[in-house]
């Protein structure tokens, strides 16, 4: 019998090495979306994915106050922004695969799977742009130590499917668009222009990953009479620890449909 979306999805949270993963991850992608085209759709069933997903042996995993810090300005400091980029990337295949298997029995559109498919896809990609630039380097993904709390927010949100949406498009991706220029920038000083590609590429994807979250968000408080504004920041002040941080990049995350009055309370911990 063929497998179904969210045991492919499982399939992925079960493969522990970085490149096999994100290489079946990009396979099954493939495959769902041809399978759009064919007579024989494949089915989203239900399946029941692990508490954390399968991880290489390195690079291990610390405490983010053991993760040393190093200066970006330095070779090895923009290996290791390289390298934690890398980590960010991994992390959100499995995040992306994750809502899908763990959530499958919430009753959606085919849109929302479309959606996170290929974001799953573009993570994968942007792992291996990643892992690139640093093989180029002459370093490699697992050389060193990464932040161990990057699976948190999965786990607080492993039953609430809204507060999964809030937490990891709309708070952590977001993030991603108001850092991500700046370190285009010290690795276009530095003449890295591999990196300065890589990361283009993540930057002008991302948008629509913080966007699809939004736009489920929104169709969930919508199906439930509900009015997203006050819910988001209800959830995100339950699931996620501490408050934001400015500055924001106000015109990317407009783009991606959130507006100030989403995140801009959520600077104070009231």
């Amino acid at each position: 019998m063929a497998q179904t979306l969210t045991e492919m999805a499982v399939e992925v949270l079960t493969t522990p090495d970085g490149r096999a993963k994100t290489a079946l991850s990009r396979a099954h992608a493939a495959r769902w979306f041809a399978a759009h085209d064919s007579k024989t759709p494949i089915p989203v069933g239900q399946a029941t994915p692990p508490q954390q997903p399968a991880r290489p042996d390195a690079p291990e995993l610390r405490d983010p106050r053991d993760v040393p810090k190093r200066k970006p300005g330095s070779p090895d400091g923009r290996k290791a922004l390289l390298h934690a980029v890398a980590h960010i990337e991994l992390n959100a295949v499995d995040l992306h695969w994750d809502l899908i298997a763990r959530f499958g029995h919430v009753d959606m559109p085919p849109g929302f799977y479309d959606d996170w498919v290929k974001a799953a896809d573009e993570e994968s990609k942007h792992f291996n742009l990643v892992s690139d630039c640093l093989e180029a380097m002459g370093s490699h993904y697992g050389a060193l130590p990464a932040h161990a709390g990057m699976w948190r927010a999965a786990e607080d949100t492993k039953d609430d499917i809204l507060g999964r949406l809030a937490v990891v498009p709309m708070v952590l991706e977001a993030r991603g668009l108001d850092v991500t220029p700046g370190m285009i920038e010290i690795f276009r000083k530095a003449g890295e222009d591999r990196a300065v590609d890589a990361l283009e590429v993540i930057y002008s994807e991302e948008v629509s990953h913080v966007a699809y979250g939004s736009k489920w968000f929104h169709f969930l408080c919508g199906r439930d009479n509900r009015d997203p504004k006050p819910v988001f920041h209800d959830l995100v002040r339950t699931y996620f620890h501490g408050p934001l941080k400015p500055p924001f990049n106000e015109e990317k995350r407009a783009e991606a449909g959130l507006p100030p009055d989403f995140y801009w309370p959520l600077t104070e911990t009231g």
